[in-house]
């Protein structure tokens, strides 16, 4: 497991309560403060309201705005927030860092540590 220095405020949106718990876990593990959403206008509605979040994982397949939508929506409306894909089945980011479920742990931090910054 990699170490982290720096706690960083991430904003994790799943439709999956199971998988929005374990990588809730998983980032807390990476001494991350973590903020949650279960869809895409909550998420949002969290980015709007709390200035600390500093990075977003969403779902790309959820019900009603997809993951690329609120990616999109958030880059708006938040330029300098970094974005990290989650998904079981696509494979294009459209530009974005994409991540493969099921992932471990260890692959979570890999990921953060070069899309993100987060060491």
């Amino acid at each position: 497991m990699l170490e982290v220095g720096v706690s960083r405020v991430v904003l994790v949106v799943d439709d999956e309560p199971l998988v929005l718990d374990v990588t809730t876990q998983m980032l807390e593990d990476l001494g991350c403060d973590v903020v949650t959403a279960g869809s895409g206008g909550e998420a949002l509605a969290r980015l709007s309201d709390d200035r600390r979040i500093e990075i977003l994982i969403t779902d790309l397949n959820m019900p009603g705005m997809d993951g690329y939508e609120l990616a999109d929506q958030a880059a708006r409306l938040r330029p300098d927030l970094r974005i990290l894909l989650l998904s079981g089945r696509e494979r294009d980011g459209h530009g974005l860092p994409i991540l493969r479920k099921p992932f471990l742990e260890e692959d979570l931090a890999r990921t953060m540590s070069q899309t993100t910054g987060l060491r």
